[in-house]
């Protein structure tokens, strides 16, 4: 199974691809959409949407993960990150591919096996898991490949039968 993990953004959106197959990961592509900052919003979100159709398009996934809007204390950028979130879901749409979503604490839990594991920790998981050398840059793409991860994860307990309880659903371990 290959799934593209999202940190959505509209400044910075992380990607990570990875394969899951037979319990092992193989990581296929990851970085980041970067659009810029003087540019008007509407151009940023052509430029994602542009940039996340040629990903769909090369990479193929069978399922797309996304961070779920979950934060933001700053109402104007949350509206921007919601809007970017509605492009990267019409893109996966229009590929015919499944939108599954995590929160934070799904992610970290996923991962590291505790919710309120730090970002350095589920980073450095996220690199042990996928056998590689060093933390992948940015952040953004490290959080995507970790996105990626918890869905495979997901899927394959659902797979198996197993089933979250409302709290677990909610991010709530």
């Amino acid at each position: 199974m290959r799934i593209l993990g999202i940190d959505p953004g509209y400044a910075i959106v992380g990607f990570g691809a990875l394969d899951f197959e037979k319990g092992t990961f193989t990581p296929v592509q990851y970085g980041a959409i970067t659009t810029r900052s003087h540019t008007r919003f509407e151009e940023r979100l052509a430029e994602i949407y542009d940039d996340m159709r040629s990903l769909l398009g090369a990479l193929q996934p069978d399922a797309v993960a996304m961070e779920t809007l979950f934060y933001q204390n700053n109402k104007t950028t949350a509206f921007a990150v919601s809007e970017a979130r509605g492009v990267l879901r019409l893109c996966a749409q229009q590929f015919g591919v499944e939108v599954f979503e995590y929160t934070p604490m799904q992610v970290k839990q996923s991962v590291t096996g505790y919710g309120k594991a730090s970002k350095r920790q589920v980073q450095d998981l996220t690199r042990r898991l996928l056998n590689m050398p060093e933390i992948p840059k940015p952040d953004d793409a490290a959080d995507a490949l970790a996105m990626a991860i918890c869905h495979a994860y997901s899927h394959r307990s659902r797979q198996y039968g197993l089933t979250l309880t409302k709290r677990q659903q909610q991010g709530y371990f």
